[in-house]
């Protein structure tokens, strides 16, 4: 039975084509001019297989009308947005509303094609094989190998998957250890980069005065050690995803160079006269608070706009407790197999060790700990209790209490209108001292907007 697809388009001509298009590869194609009609023709048409909207419309646009078609969900269609080229931002925002991919004006119909028929046959798959979707359901999610089973996780990962084929810049921020490299990497192999260069610098592990020729190259004779040309990591990454880790320490002069080359998309080697032009993905992550940088005046305003266009902030584990027991159990089988080991199994009492545990060092921390853990073993390659070192031997920690936190006035005045603004401010103190004044994670602790928490810090006296 043929699929069924809605075009939606303003343009007279740009319908006529694609339908022609889409109907000679054995489609059923209705049209419509506006998503208003569009919406109607939903209504009264069999439940389509694709519908295709141009973001740009007038009256209802093509992103009104994604979302609002989405939220009626008949016949759960699969939604394309078509942007003109260079309008990456309206796109990213098609995909927000309920958008599943997007091709950016003009594109050959042969393209179009091969997509719709790549989504269908997609559509067969999953409508197949039930088992392996009730399956998805209950194992943990994941993404480019990344284990994990919280919603916040989830949230990262449905974000990651919306923008990674874009070349839009993405800028990672968390705590040390909270795998932004690893999220970077799948950024760069869930999109249209994957298969081409992959190139990570840590920005804080090379000295500053090798730091430009590393990112930018540098020509025979710059300076006493160069005998002979040598490309940068932007040449290296040619084609691919460029990740600077910790750009927070970029020196000033650095950061006008990296500015220079995102906006003209070109460098410069040192020691050369001539512009080179690189075909670069970048992506920035930090554990420090950019903006706090800027205000201080070690990190440029400018540069932070270009790398702040899509943010992704990963939680630390603490946060995300139901990551703990898939992770360390990943971590345990994987090492287990690495180092010999027959089982790489966690008894339940080391694990509700684990998991009552704060980890201040994310990620990275635990699955050095597990690795510690099964190399004191028995050689078993099974974790119990007493396989864990003495950071563990404190009383278990309550990761839902706020702290030293006590009821303001000591209990003693239960009147809301006394004792609720005092305990507002006192949960906001909390907040920004467990993400070190960094105000974009307060804010996620407290489930409040950025501009809520900036009043707040006002009314409170406490910026």
């Amino acid at each position: 039975m043929a699929a069924k697809v809605l075009v939606v388009d303003d343009e007279e001509s740009l319908r006529h084509m694609l339908s022609m298009t889409l109907s000679r590869a054995g489609f059923q194609v209705w049209t419509a001019a506006s998503g208003d009609e569009a919406l109607e023709t939903i209504r009264k048409s069999p439940p389509f297989d694709v519908c295709l909207s141009d973001v740009r419309m007038p009256g209802m646009d093509g992103l009104t009308f994604i979302e609002q078609a989405a939220r009626a969900r008949k016949g759960e269609p699969t939604f394309l947005a078509m942007s003109a080229y260079g309008d990456e931002q309206m796109a990213i925002e098609a995909l927000r509303r309920g958008a599943f991919d997007y091709l950016s004006k003009p594109f050959e119909p042969e393209t179009l094609v091969m997509k719709l028929r790549m989504l269908m046959e997609r559509r067969r798959l999953q409508v197949e094989a039930p088992s392996t979707k009730t399956t998805s359901r209950t194992a943990p999610p994941g993404l480019g190998g990344i284990v994990a089973a919280s919603p916040q996780m989830e949230r990262v990962f449905k974000t990651v998957r919306k923008v990674a084929s874009f070349p839009t810049t993405v800028l990672l921020t968390g705590e040390t250890g909270t795998g932004k490299e690893r999220i970077a990497g799948a950024l760069h192999t869930e999109g249209r980069r994957a298969g081409r260069p992959f190139v990570a610098v840590n920005c804080a592990a090379i000295p500053s005065a090798l730091l430009e020729s590393e990112l930018f190259g540098h020509a025979k004779g710059a300076f006493t050690d160069a005998s002979s040309d040598r490309p940068g990591l932007f040449e290296e990454a040619d084609g691919g995803t460029l990740f600077l880790d910790e750009v927070a320490e970029l020196p000033t002069v650095l950061q006008v160079k990296l500015l220079r080359a995102l906006v003209e998309k070109e460098i410069r080697r040192v020691g050369e006269g001539r512009h080179i032009p690189v075909d670069v993905r970048v992506i920035a992550a930090t554990s420090r608070d950019l903006t706090a940088m800027v205000e201080a005046g070690s990190f440029r305003e400018d540069l932070l706009y270009r790398l702040d266009v899509v943010t992704i902030h990963l939680p630390p584990l603490r946060s995300r407790p139901e990551d703990i027991p898939p992770l360390a159990q990943h971590f345990a089988a994987r090492l287990a197999d690495r180092l010999g080991l027959a089982a790489g199994e966690i008894t339940e009492e080391a694990m509700r060790i684990l998991t009552s545990y704060a980890w201040p060092g994310n990620v990275r921390e635990l699955e050095n700990a597990i690795e510690r853990a099964l190399v004191l073993s028995d050689g078993d390659g099974r974790i119990t209790a007493a396989d864990l070192d003495e950071r563990f031997d404190g009383p278990p920690r309550d990761l839902t209490e706020t702290g030293d936190l006590e009821l303001p006035g000591g209990g003693k005045d239960l009147t809301l209108k006394v004792v609720l603004p005092k305990l507002e401010r006192a949960l906001i103190k909390e907040a920004l001292e467990r993400s070190d004044g960094h105000r974009g994670r307060a804010s996620q602790l407290l489930g409040i907007s950025q501009r809520t928490l900036s009043s707040k810090l006002k009314e409170y006296e406490l910026s």
